[in-house]
Order: structure tokens, then sequence, then C-alpha cells
């Protein structure tokens, strides 16, 4: 009987709550998404409200030979970003490449055209009729859509679906990503100019201001010691990456102070521990310092990558995998790091076969950053390339979508392992580690609503007598 009747109060007293919307709101509107710029706060990203936002999403690529990103031919940009959304995810870690913003310029800024990239990567004949499904598919484009066009229509439709973009920087030079050969690894390598990096950087950051989902972007994707110059691969420390670092994190803030700007680390991005633990970037004494990144303290986010699963199996042994992770930079979510940091490891997978969603692994990532309340990204959406590594449309084992872009290439990972791990990542652990601080808010969603603010609105700006009653409901209820 007691239990009805607590039921039934608390069915009347939302019910109360939902119609006062009508009276509140004319006090409190719901901040309209994306509800930006995003800044951070010790380990969390929070929004303009000051709620915590988690990053749950996916990489799509745009960085290979045709500088396009991919799967256009086989499927409509809104399809592709409705997959996505499907997931439950929030986020894309949009790729692109330096020689994009190189060609710009060398063309008296004029960006290419799609249909001269895709000729120029494939040939006239098998370029041109990629060109033909693209434009079948995404009828918007014609032959004077240039590849940053695809990039705004993209945003746009994420916009449109409430998806974040994140932009990425992955390569200098247009291609497949990565290698110690590729003279991509190393500022100073074969084609990795740093005028003409940071030049990117700010031209990307520029062109984002119009997109209105634009939150973060990256400085460089999994730096390496490059193997084409002894000189060069000298240079491979810590001291030289701090440096570099700033010059393109002053590059974005100083284009669009509103974006977040993500650091990767050494070791293809598998290690951030001297910045995490405030030891020396060697060979000096320096150590890293907000302060070194003038006005702009609060933007700063870490980045890691796991592929412990790159050339083999990966580890089954969660603990251990954890302990990798926490070494390498998550104990920059705990009050043990000399340096807070929010952490998303932005690039993790795995072949997408049969026994996909069984992969220890993958569990064990699956598992703890989640658990972190840490944000994170999947390589990679689609299931192939325009161009790969010379081979005309690549297939993409490790692609959550089939070849042609048309379901997923393992339903059971979809349905068993990813899914579930997004729905969990958005759930804040109020205590996620004995040292870890508390989030920006007191609610239980990391999506940037905050139920909280939206609710203390709607009683307290109530009329007098409504506001009477249901504080005598609210009695009644737990007394």
């Amino acid at each position: 009987m007691a239990r009805f009747g607590f039921q039934h109060w608390l069915s009347v007293f939302l019910a109360i709550i939902g119609t006062s919307g009508t009276f509140a709101s004319s006090h409190a509107p719901r901040a309209t998404w994306p509800n930006g710029p995003f800044v951070t706060s010790g380990r969390w990203i929070q929004d303009a409200a000051g709620s915590t936002v988690t990053y749950v999403g996916v990489n799509w690529p745009g960085s290979l030979d045709a500088m396009i990103p991919e799967g256009l031919q086989y499927q409509s940009v809104e399809s592709i970003v409705s997959r996505i959304k499907s997931l439950g995810m929030n986020v894309i870690r949009l790729t692109y490449a330096t020689e994009m913003i190189d060609q710009y310029y060398d063309n008296e800024q004029t960006d290419v055209t799609i249909q001269k990239a895709l000729t120029d990567a494939l040939g006239q004949d098998n370029g041109g009729s990629v060109y033909d499904k693209i434009i079948s598919n995404n009828p918007s484009f014609n032959t004077s859509t240039t590849r940053l066009e695809v990039y705004d229509a993209i945003a746009a439709e994420c916009a449109k679906q409430e998806i974040y973009v994140h932009l990425d920087n992955h390569v200098s030079r247009a291609g497949w990503c990565c290698s110690p050969l590729d003279g991509n690894s190393w500022w100073g390598d074969e084609y990795f100019n740093v005028a003409n990096w940071t030049r990117g950087l700010s031209f990307m950051a520029t062109r984002g201001k119009t997109w209105t989902n634009l939150m973060s972007m990256s400085l460089r994707n999994e730096l390496r010691i490059p193997l084409t110059s002894a000189s060069v691969a000298n240079t491979y420390t810590w001291e030289q990456w701090y440096s570099y670092v700033k010059q393109g994190a002053d590059a974005i803030n100083k284009a669009n102070a509103d974006v977040l700007v993500f650091l990767s680390g050494l070791n293809s991005d598998q290690d951030l521990s001297p910045v995490v633990n405030g030891t020396a970037l060697t060979p000096g004494t320096a150590t890293f310092n907000r302060d070194d990144f003038s006005g702009y303290g609060n933007k700063l986010v870490l980045e890691l990558h796991a592929y412990d699963n790159i050339i083999g199996p990966g580890p089954s042994n969660c603990t251990a995998v954890e302990e990798k992770l926490f070494n390498a930079g998550f104990k920059a979510l705990t009050d043990d790091a000399a340096n807070q940091f929010p952490m998303v490891l932005t690039e993790f997978g795995l072949v997408q076969n049969g026994t996909s969603a069984q992969d220890p692994y993958i569990s064990c990532l699956l598992d703890y950053v989640p658990s972190r309340n840490a944000g994170w990204m999947i390589w990679q959406l689609g299931g192939s390339y325009y161009i790969r590594e010379g081979i005309g449309d690549f297939d993409e084992s490790w692609g959550l979508l089939n070849h042609d872009w048309t379901d997923w290439r393992s339903s059971d990972f979809i349905n068993n392992s990813l899914t579930p791990a997004v729905k969990n990542t958005f759930t804040i652990n109020n205590d996620p580690d004995p040292n870890s601080s508390s989030p920006g808010t007191s609610n239980n969603e990391s999506k940037g609503a905050n139920r909280r603010s939206m609710l203390a609105p709607g009683l307290f700006d109530l009329p007098l007598p409504l506001h009477v009653a249901i504080l005598t409901i609210l009695a009644i209820m737990f007394y």
C-alpha cells in the first residue's frame, strides 16, 4: 500500500513538474545545442552552462589521397551521419591533410574541385566513375563543388543531427598513416613543414568558425620517430615537442578562440606521461605549464591511442591494459596528477568480423574508458576508401560499416559491445577513482543536458500557490 501510494504521488509530482515547464519557460529557456564554446575544468569538459560533456564517437577519414571524406560514392552525407546518430554517438573525428590547404594557397587561394581531386587520385576513368556516383548520392554537389565544401556539408549535416565535429590534422602529405618512413612523422620530416602546418591549423580553425558544431581540433595525429633523416630524428624529444605544440596551439587559438585544442603525445600518441606527471620535458629541465598557453589554459584536452592489437591479438589481462593506459596519461583524470586534464581515447579499433564482440582487449578498453568518465572515438567508420596505398576501392576490415557502407560489418559487435559502451559512457560515475575529482555537475547524464538546472527553474519560478502545492505533495511523499 505504501509502495503504491509513493508511486502514485510521484507520478502526480512529475506531472506537475512537466506542466510547470509552461510557467517557467519564459524565465529559464533550455540552452540551444551545442551550447558552446566548451571549456575544461580540471578533468572535465564543460559546456557554456557548466554541464559535463563527454565525447563518444567515431573516426571519419578524409586525409587519404583524394582528400575527400570517404564513402560518398556509396552513401549520402545525410545517410552516413544518420548511421552515426543511430549508435547514440555525439561526435565525429574528421581527419584532413595539410596538403589540402597547401594546394589551396598554391592555387591562388582556390580549392580543388572534388571532380579534379578524384581524377588526380584515381585516374581519369576511375575518378570520373566515382565522381558520378558521389553526385548521384549527393545531388547538392556538382562540378564546381570543392573538397572544403564537402567538409562544410558534413559539418552542416552533423549540426542538423546534433553531432559535434572534432577536426584532426592527420598527416601533412595526403595518404595512409602511419609509418616512421612516410615523411609525415615529426616536425621537419620530409613532408612535415612547420610553417605549412601552423598555416593549415589556422586555416581550418578559421573556416570552422562558420560551423556551429566545430568544438575542438587536434594538433597532430600520432607523432613518431622519423626514420627518413638522422638529423630530424635527433630532434624527437619532449623538449622539441613542447616547443612545437605551443606554436600549433597558438595558431588554432588565435584563429578561433572558441575551440578546444587536443594535445597528442609521443610514441604514436601512446605516451603523455611527462605532461601529466609534471616531470622534465627532456633533454631540457622545463615542465609543462598551462601559463605557457596564455589566455586559453582552460581549452586544453589530452588524447591517446590504444593499439596493442595492431599486429596480433591484444592483451586479455584487463588490469594490465588499465595500468598501461593510466601510466600513459589516464592518470590526468585523478587528483594524483600534477596536471589534470580531460582525456579522450581518440583511436582504437579492431577487425570487424564474427568474433569482434568477444575480443578481450577491446572489451577491456570499452569497460575501462567509460568507467573513468573519459571520452573515446573508435577507428573507423567506413568499410572502404576511394584509394589507399595505390589500391582503388580498398576494403577496410576495421570499418564499422561494410564495403559499400550499407550496413554494419559486424552487427554482433555493434549491438553487444559498441552500443552498450556508448550508453555506459554517458552515465557519469560520480566517484570513478578514489583520487578523482567530482564532475562539474550533480547530474548523472554527460551530454550537456543538466537535469538539475532544468528542474530547478521549473520548481522555483512557479506562482506561489503551485509552489506550495508541490511542497505539500513532497511532504506527503516522504513523511
